[in-house]
């Protein structure tokens, strides 16, 4: 907007000049001062503006600015001597003064100006034919103006010859700068094309009054002020005005697109007629010396002859560089249809009509079928039907974009190829003359790679059934569209139980046969739409859709018996790794979806109601419920509360008696640590451990348990209660040694506990544990007074062989042996024959989880030697067993305790025969 502002005033500015001029200005002292000084001021204007401009943008054309700004100087200062000597002095122009100094610079700077702005040739041959072009122009516009005037300005009779120069030179110097303009006008560069011709067009302007000036008719009758000189201070305007205001205008993305493009067949035309028009011009010189009867010049003649001789040479240059790029086309042009002919690829042409007018010879390679034989067919017979659609949409969208905007475009569809398959195909497809260039290539093993890696990317590798990221987005597309109001849909997460255990007996081989057996029963189980899919190690899963029925409670009992089928199918024996026969169980978890349920929310509830069916005894179905997920929340909140319980103190040492069956004397007390919450609740270990997977809380409670019960029976040792402290400790935590101080020996050491007065109890639960590495480990323990219990003996399936390895000095009965003790008399034989072996091999017994008189009975009378359970006490704090112990006897039912003096509870270690193994 504001670049139309300027051209606005500059033709109002112009315009007003021209009227003034053409009205002479309404008296001859106003209109010498504006022919003189308005002249000055127009090219003082030129020559700032190209000097600002110069002065703040640097590139390639600055220099032709900064001599623009010089040449306008110049012509400033002269019109302003001229104006000095008409307007102040009031005095005529002496024929030969300083002004014409000034007029004289003002076109060789221009000229190189010109020749700055100029498309640089690249070749020598380039700048030869430059000169030649401007020369031919130059020269051929001196022969025309020679014969025209130049000539009787040269044969001046008593003219000195300084003035006869002088008159030579202005004429000369314009046919020079008229030369560059044209020369340029063909060869001007792509840069600030806008500006460039702006000032070509301002000189050629100040270049065409120069001539008229210099005509003698004209010059004759000059006087300042006149229509001429509007000739002159336009030009000096337009100059002014040429690197400021239009050139960003003709740059525009529409206009390289509209008329330009037409005009450059027009310009180039041109270019190629400019020798012959200046040799015309030079004819024409010298044809109208010899119409006029005139005899020809030599000064016609030798610029004649030399015009014709530059035209000669110019043209045996283009005729070399004709030869040269003819050749250069034909080794183009043999070397692309190699590169064609030879390549792998497949290029075809179509017409706008849809048929094939090329195919390259690649086609019989890629597609089985000849060149020859597609040439004239459609391209819309060899796309595959499903895929036409697309192609024609895409190849239209792609018509209707600019080349500018869109030059090509990339289509992926099936072509039949000569054997009768259907093979990938992407084309780069490219306009050609109204058609389409497809340049081709088979991609068939790309699209079946990327297919192979999506299915694994989305597939259990073992089971081939999808995978995790798989079965949830197909929940998620089952919980929306048309279905996301069906609460029937239901998802199943399923676990085998047992799996652990037949990885440990028979190897990971098997137990990957199983699971592939498995996924293989879970995938025929389901029906054609739903969807079965393993989440990793023995947990799968199954989608069942919904069947849009309203009965909900009818949908739930279709869903349970599918479910209880397929406990019972997955519950069948397996034969894994050569025949060998296993049985595994399945716990179930059913989630319903809900209306607004989310995905992920409807695979946790599954989950929930997974783990509720292992914790409800495992090889059952459990359907979800709200509570669940308060139980994890409540379950949750209890082991981030567990986490600083033990900083904050809340945990208690307590101790349950021993009692020696034969005396009802106190023999030992076993050490267990209960926790009170801040909130008052007291939990047992079975309640607390149960809530947190953390091993390190674990192993940190394990230590804590440790060292207060070793630091409270030293304490009770040092004011005379002797009683060993029990302390149960499973046998990983006791061979890493991650105990305070590094180990129990220093603990033993640091707060001075007698020897004999620590039991620990062995916890028999990890059959991975090295029984050598913990021998070796209990062997060093009885070294310093510490006994050997093994706890919970006959509940685990390595307990004889820890018996038969390890050296045990004290056997604890597991409690399932004890609780039916009265009422079975299988179970009585059963721990009868316990403690006869832990009798022969010199170990005494405790029997845990004695609860009743007629346990304690039948148990001593089996030959049972201790017991701890609520039939005496349940666990102590520090104050109440120390009363217990200073009393230090509990009534035995059946008969009067013995009291055997102050002989020891149990037997010293080195009283212990160990059989050998």
């Amino acid at each position: 907007m504001g670049s139309v502002f300027a051209q606005i005033a500059l033709g109002l500015i112009c315009a007003g000049y021209t009227t003034g001029a053409s009205l002479g200005w309404g008296s001859p002292e106003l209109a010498l001062f504006m022919g003189d000084f308005g002249l000055s001021a127009a090219a003082l204007t030129a020559a700032v503006s190209c000097f600002l401009y110069a002065r703040a943008h640097r590139g390639s054309a600055r220099p032709a600015w900064l001599l623009f700004a010089f040449s306008s100087f110049m012509a400033s200062a002269g019109n302003a001597v001229w104006g000095w000597y008409e307007v102040v002095l009031r005095t005529e122009v002496p024929d030969s003064s300083v002004a014409d100094l000034f007029f004289l610079l003002f076109a060789p700077p221009a000229i190189v100006g010109l020749l700055v702005l100029a498309k640089k040739p690249v070749t020598r041959a380039g700048w030869v034919c430059l000169a030649l072009d401007a020369w031919l122009i130059g020269g051929s516009l001196l022969t025309l103006s020679w014969s025209l005037a130049l000539a009787r300005t040269a044969h001046f009779q008593n003219e000195p010859v300084a003035q006869a120069a002088l008159s030579l030179a202005y004429p000369l110097l314009d046919i020079v700068l008229v030369s560059m303009v044209l020369v340029l006008h063909f060869r001007r560069s792509q840069a600030n094309r806008s500006a460039t011709n702006t000032a070509i067009a301002a000189l050629a302007l100040t270049v065409l009054c120069d001539a008229l000036f210099t005509s003698p008719l004209l010059r004759e009758n000059y006087a300042s002020g006149q229509l001429l000189d509007a000739g002159w201070f336009a030009g000096s305007l337009l100059l002014a005005y040429a690197p400021w205001g239009v050139r960003r205008l003709p740059d525009s993305a529409t206009v390289a697109r509209g008329p330009w493009l037409h005009s450059r067949p027009v310009a180039g035309s041109l270019a190629a007629l400019t020798p012959y028009l200046a040799a015309a011009v030079c004819t024409l010189g010298i044809l109208y010396n010899v119409v006029e009867g005139r005899r020809v010049d030599r000064v016609v003649v030798l610029t004649g002859c030399t015009v014709v001789l530059a035209l000669v040479v110019r043209q045996g240059i283009m005729l070399l560089d004709n030869i040269a790029l003819t050749h250069e086309l034909a080794q183009k042009e043999n070397h692309f249809r190699s590169l064609v002919q030879g390549s792998s690829d497949v290029i075809m042409i179509a017409a706008p009509t849809g048929i094939l007018r090329y195919v390259s010879p690649a086609a019989s390679g890629v597609y089985g079928r000849d060149a020859e034989e597609l040439i004239g067919s459609e391209l819309a017979s060899l796309i595959h039907p499903e895929d036409l659609g697309a192609v024609v949409h895409e190849v239209r969208r792609f018509l209707a974009v600019s080349p500018a905007e869109e030059p090509t475009t990339r289509i992926e569809c099936r072509f039949r190829s000569g054997r009768g398959d259907w093979l990938n195909v992407e084309s780069t497809v490219n306009r050609h003359q109204g058609g389409l260039i497809f340049n081709s290539r088979d991609v068939t093993e790309r699209v079946r790679l990327q297919a192979q890696l999506q299915h694994n990317a989305e597939h259990d590798p073992l089971t081939d059934l999808p995978n995790r990221a798989l079965f949830t987005r197909r929940v998620r597309q089952a919980l929306s569209g048309r279905r996301a109001s069906d609460p029937g849909t239901a998802v199943l997460f399923i676990d085998l139980d047992g799996f652990k255990g037949v990885n440990d007996r028979l190897g990971h081989q098997a137990g990957d046969d199983l699971l592939v057996q498995a996924a293989r029963r879970l995938h025929d189980s389901v029906r054609a739409g739903d969807t079965a899919a393993r989440l990793g190690g023995d947990e799968f899963a199954a989608l069942i859709l919904g069947d849009g029925g309203s009965d909900q409670a009818a949908r739930q009992k279709q869903v349970q018996e599918i479910a209880d089928r397929l406990r019972l199918t997955l519950s069948r024996p397996y034969r894994v790794d050569g025949g060998n026969e296993v049985r595994v169980a399945a716990s179930i978890g059913v989630a319903f979806a809900e209306p607004g349920i989310e995905a992920g929310d409807l695979l946790r509830n599954a989950d929930l109601a997974m783990y509720r069916a292992k914790a409800a005894g495992k090889d059952r179905v459990e359907l979800y419920a709200p509570q669940m997920q308060a139980e994890v929340v409540r379950r949750t909140e209890l082991a981030a509360r567990l986490r600083t319980a033990l900083h904050d103190g809340e945990f208690a040492l307590l101790h349950q008696p021993v009692v020696d069956l034969a005396t009802g004397r106190i023999s030992a007390v076993s050490a267990q640590a209960r926790w009170r919450s801040t909130q008052g609740i007291l939990f047992t270990p079975a309640e607390y451990l149960r809530v947190t997977d953390d091993g390190e809380r674990t192993a940190e409670l394990g230590r804590w348990l440790l060292e207060e019960a070793v630091e409270q029976a030293a304490e009770r040792a040092g004011i005379g209660h002797r009683a060993p402290v029990s302390i149960r400790l499973s046998a990983r935590r006791l061979l890493d040694r991650s105990l305070p101080l590094g180990s129990v020996e220093s603990l033993l050491t640091r707060h001075g506990l007698p020897s004999g007065s620590l039991i620990v109890e062995l916890a028999d639960s990890d059959p991975r544990i090295p029984l050598d590495e913990l021998e070796q480990r209990l062997v060093t323990l009885r070294r310093l007074g510490v006994r050997i219990a093994l706890d919970g003996f006959g509940s685990g399936h390595v307990a004889i062989n820890a018996l038969r390895r390890l050296p045990v000095d004290i056997l604890k009965l597991d409690r399932g042996l004890v609780e039916g003790v009265v009422e079975s008399a299988r179970l009585r034989k059963i721990t009868r024959g316990v403690l006869r072996i832990a009798g022969e091999l010199g170990m005494q017994t405790v029997a845990e989880g004695v609860d009743v008189p007629e346990q304690v009975v039948a148990l001593r009378a089996m030959g049972c030697s201790h017991a701890q359970g609520m039939a005496f006490s349940g666990p102590l704090d520090e104050y109440r067993l120390r009363r217990a112990l200073v009393r230090d006897e509990y009534p035995l039912p059946g008969g009067v305790p013995v009291r055997v003096g102050n002989r020891p509870p149990f037997r010293s270690n080195n009283e212990t025969p160990v059989p050998p193994t």
